[in-house]
């Protein structure tokens, strides 16, 4: 599987949206990574619906939107009717993992599950099988900057072992501390799907993949 480089849009310059947009176009990416922070889920908050419908006339690359909310089931249709193509919430943020997985698919759209350093994979057992994607946060979700946690990429060779034997048809991401110190070892662990904000937008990730 070819591996994937999905910018992180939060590192962007925010004033200059559609310039940051051709950066990630020129640049091999392979999705456009949109963090939505509700201020519950996350302490932060950031952009909602109208920014990524603002800006999916700026590429035709997947926009891959990580939803950091609480209850994400009540925001599936927003995101997607706004041009997500993959969605993405977090398992520690819903009792209704399956059905929020069902409500994507119904949609038309590709279904991701995020989880956080402190959960572990077994969280995930039961929705595997039903996943197009799996995020891997390398981080605590919510603030930029931070060195990844280097023991977060145990889970990374822990669901490609898993895919490998149930034959499951998941994509594995990583989120969070990606820079050019740290980009072999996230590839050599078995992700699909590397998030880089800052080091992307720095010009420092030498992406050749």
């Amino acid at each position: 599987m070819k591996k994937i480089l999905s910018p992180s849009l939060l590192s962007a310059d925010f004033k200059n949206l559609s310039e940051a947009m051709q950066k990630i176009e020129s640049e091999g990416s392979g999705a456009v990574h949109i963090d939505v922070m509700d201020g519950n889920f996350v302490p932060e908050i950031t952009y909602g619906e109208p920014v990524i419908r603002c800006i999916r006339s700026c590429s035709d690359l997947p926009f891959d939107v990580h939803l950091m909310v609480e209850k994400p089931e009540n925001h599936i249709k927003l995101f997607s009717d706004a041009g997500a193509d993959w969605i993405t919430f977090h398992i520690e943020a819903t009792n209704h993992a399956n059905r929020v997985i069902q409500m994507i698919h119904e949609l038309g759209k590709k279904a991701g599950v995020a989880v956080n350093p402190g959960t572990p994979v077994s969280a995930l057992s039961e929705i595997l099988m039903y996943a197009d994607l799996i995020l891997v946060m390398t981080v605590n979700p919510g603030w930029g900057n931070q060195s990844m946690i280097p023991s977060t990429l145990n889970k990374v060779r822990e669901l490609k072992k898993i895919r490998e034997e149930e034959n499951y048809n998941y994509m594995i991401s990583v989120d969070g501390g990606v820079n050019e110190k740290t980009l072999s070892s996230v590839i050599e662990a078995g992700t699909d799907v590397v998030v880089s904000g800052s080091a992307f937008f720095k010009g420092t990730l030498n992406w050749n993949k």
